[in-house]
């Protein structure tokens, strides 16, 4: 997977620094591929995180996320993987993310996965 992908993720200056806040954003048309059997995989993300400095431009989220669609890749290593690439463009004071994929052979998958800004930092 290239080292590339979060190279698209844009940042906005947050007006309100002063204030702890939550943003959630829900993303319910997420796509990879199965590194195994190369089926598709499905999966609503969703971002949950308190914005430090910065915070994330939507559409170039969007399209960070559309890089995925053909990469194999599983879930585990996708969620935290997407969760080091935002988190690591925001620098948020705290940031979860919950990957809940679609059923395959009855089972269902939910990875989440969390950062936490160190104090003083």
């Amino acid at each position: 997977m290239s080292d590339a992908f979060a190279d698209i993720l844009e940042t906005f200056e947050n007006q309100y620094q002063q204030r702890d806040y939550t943003i959630e954003i829900v993303c319910p048309e997420f796509t990879s591929v199965c590194p195994k059997t190369g089926q598709p995989d499905f999966g609503t993300l969703t971002f949950t995180y308190v914005p430090d400095k910065l915070c994330v431009e939507l559409k170039s989220l969007k399209l960070y996320l559309q890089q995925f669609r053909n990469e194999g890749i599983f879930y585990e290593n996708v969620t935290n993987r997407i969760l080091n690439d935002v988190a690591g463009i925001l620098q948020p004071r705290k940031m979860t993310l919950v990957a809940a994929f679609t059923a395959r052979g009855g089972i269902t998958t939910t990875v989440t996965a969390s950062f936490e800004k160190s104090v003083g930092k």
